[in-house]
């Protein structure tokens, strides 16, 4: 039983006494639970929009490209989105070990209903995902931190290097594995095999689950009966007017998908705007920390350009692998969605080289700013998606290119991850307001929802005309360009109201 009492984390991290490479066994658990799981998503999400728009007769649901493609970034938005409200779970009423449990057997739940052939479940199944993805992604990176004693523990970064090994293991096998069995013998074979994935990360994760530190059972800020009431009542009250809302709408004969999209994506944006303009009018922050908090907008602004691009890997990306790559290379076939396994297996390959290349550089006086970091993976991913303008040129008329093409997107899309993504968590640390310490982190995902509800209306508003266009990458590519070379001429200043942060 999870224990609301700080006096519960007494209890030693690895009961056992036993290791997992140097570091506490709970590590085990956490890389195998997390392996699985990623496991589960990432190879459902390389079907995800193939299955979309293959026609029914493929035993597809034949949505148009541009939707599907909105469909899907919505999807990503919210698993994101919901890792705010996942880790508030967390601290307020189950703690972190529970909420992981219930995570990973609602998304185990959502997988099996994406495996039945109809419509309805579907996207029962992929909200389903969304929300355990949300409970479970918010607290076991937490739980990780919790094995090691404190923050200054010399093994602590290392274990967290080894949990994302896991991750990126799971990421790069799936496409390979539920691709393959996905594409080419049965869609919904395909999604019963993520399932399997995440009940042998659930199971994984319950039989190991001594092997944690009590500190994950702790409910740090539990809620009290009032607060309870209240927010079940408000939540009750919401969900009954949105439940009439779309019952109306259903039973009138005009509900289209675009009704759940449009809405979904503009919270999705008007979230993040809402809590920084709450952030910034909070009269308990003092000078310095309102300069850093203009100066984290920039960066924050910029991650949303970044993600805009970087998650149509699975949509946009995805439809020219399918249509208009050859499937072999060197003579050896296989299916478009192993090009999937391309970007996790690009960053276990480059990740310890930009680790080695950071030291270096910081060694030599010449280690380039955040801003400048962020400068960079901006102009990498425009420049990913003017490669792609020119595969799509070359693919005019029907012609089938290389799948060295996408294999260059995706290293160039990699390169600028790396020199954006692990600084962005570092810089959103050092940025935070004490106040705000426990909780920007949650604040820094939202750049990934932001950017993908953009890139959802982009792909509704413009439709299948020009989504997967020459015109379509050109343009976005052209933007994120811009707005690299924007930030670096104006390092400067952003520089200026981060104060002494660097």
């Amino acid at each position: 039983m999870a224990s609301t009492t700080l006096d519960a984390g007494l209890r030693p991290a690895s009961p056992s006494g036993k290791t997992f490479l140097g570091h506490p066994r709970g590590l085990a658990t956490l890389f195998m639970s997390e392996m699985w799981e990623r496991f589960s998503y990432y190879g459902m999400r390389a079907l995800l929009v193939l299955y979309m728009t293959a026609s029914v007769a493929e035993g597809g649901l034949g949505m148009k490209a541009a939707v599907a493609a909105a469909v899907y970034s919505v999807y990503t938005a919210m698993v994101y989105l919901l890792a705010l409200p996942g880790g508030w779970i967390a601290d307020r009423f189950l703690g972190a070990r529970k909420t992981v449990a219930v995570g990973g057997s609602i998304i185990m739940i959502g997988h099996f209903l994406l495996a039945i052939p109809a419509g309805v479940s579907f996207f029962v199944g992929l909200a389903f995902i969304a929300i355990g993805s949300g409970l479970l992604k918010a607290n076991i990176s937490t739980m990780v931190g919790h094995l090691y004693d404190g923050p200054n523990d010399p093994r602590r970064d290392g274990g967290f290097t080894i949990f994302y090994m896991g991750i990126n293991l799971g990421a790069f096998a799936a496409p390979l594995v539920i691709g393959t069995v996905g594409q080419s013998v049965n869609w919904h074979l395909g999604f019963a095999l993520a399932g399997v994935g995440m009940a042998l990360g659930l199971g994984q994760f319950l039989l190991g689950t001594r092997h944690l530190s009590a500190k994950s059972d702790v409910v740090t800020s539990p809620i009290s009966a009032a607060e309870k009431s209240a927010i079940f009542k408000k939540a009750g009250l919401w969900l009954a007017v949105a439940t009439v809302f779309y019952a109306v709408v259903a039973l009138t004969g005009h509900f289209t998908i675009n009704w759940a999209i449009w809405p979904l994506s503009i919270a999705g944006i008007a979230i993040p705007v809402f809590v920084f303009a709450k952030v910034k009018r909070d009269k308990d922050l003092d000078e310095t920390e309102q300069s850093r908090m203009s100066g984290y907008i920039w960066f924050f602004v910029a991650a949303a350009v970044f993600w805009m691009i970087y998650d149509q890997s699975g949509s946009t990306l995805s439809i020219f692998a399918d249509e208009n790559t050859a499937s072999t290379l060197f003579g050896f076939n296989f299916p478009s969605t192993w090009f999937q396994s391309l970007n996790p297996l690009y960053i276990m390959a480059l990740a310890p080289v930009f680790a080695w290349l950071w030291v270096a550089l910081s060694r030599k006086g010449k280690n380039p700013s955040t801003t400048m970091k962020f400068a960079f993976g901006l102009l990498m991913i425009g420049a990913s998606f003017l490669v792609m303008m020119m595969a799509m040129a070359a693919a005019a008329g029907g012609t089938k290119v290389t799948p060295l093409w996408l294999a260059l997107v995706y290293l160039v899309q990699t390169v600028g991850e790396l020199t954006l993504s692990p600084v962005g968590l570092s810089v959103t640390t050092k940025l935070a307001p004490a106040k705000y310490a426990s909780q920007m982190m949650g604040v820094w995902f939202l750049a990934v929802t932001a950017g993908d509800c953009v890139a959802a209306i982009f792909q509704l508003v413009l439709g299948d005309k020009v989504v997967g266009s020459t015109g379509y990458f050109a343009v976005q590519g052209a933007m994120a360009i811009v707005a690299g070379i924007g930030l670096a001429l104006y390092r400067k200043k952003v520089v200026k109201l981060m104060g002494d942060v660097h």
